[in-house]
């Protein structure tokens, strides 16, 4: 292999299989047909984003979990887990059902809102 094509190899840091597909991106990996918990189409731990294969296009749902990446980093795990967790905990013993206390939880709202808010601005500057 040639010193381009292995500096161009390592740059990728990609692995896939019929199934699976990791890819580094710019601050965050994405693993296309990684774990997500049932009824999901990802989830987000510290600086990696597992979604479906079937959602692997879906802009909006990557849009949002790159908030969650932000969010990891700017609290820290601890922090992220404890905020994330207590509101959720918080919620369901609020009396609220498990997918009302979800969509309820701040990181979630914040993390919708930042999706929304960039499909407006690439709108607004179309």
């Amino acid at each position: 292999m040639t010193h381009a094509r292995l500096r161009s190899a390592r740059r990728s840091r990609r692995a896939s299989t019929s199934r699976l597909s990791l890819e580094r991106r710019d601050g965050y990996w994405l693993w296309v047909g990684g774990p997500v918990p049932p009824g999901y189409s990802g989830i987000t731990i510290w600086s990696l984003i597992s979604i479906r294969r079937g959602v692997a296009d879906d802009s909006h749902l990557l849009r949002h979990e790159l908030e969650h990446v932000r969010q990891w980093h700017e609290h820290g795990p601890i922090g992220f887990l404890r905020r994330y967790l207590g509101s959720y905990l918080g919620l369901r013993l609020a009396g609220y059902g498990h997918g009302a206390a979800y969509r309820r939880i701040p990181f979630e709202i914040e993390a919708e809102r930042a999706a929304v808010d960039s499909e407006r601005n690439l709108e607004s500057n179309s």
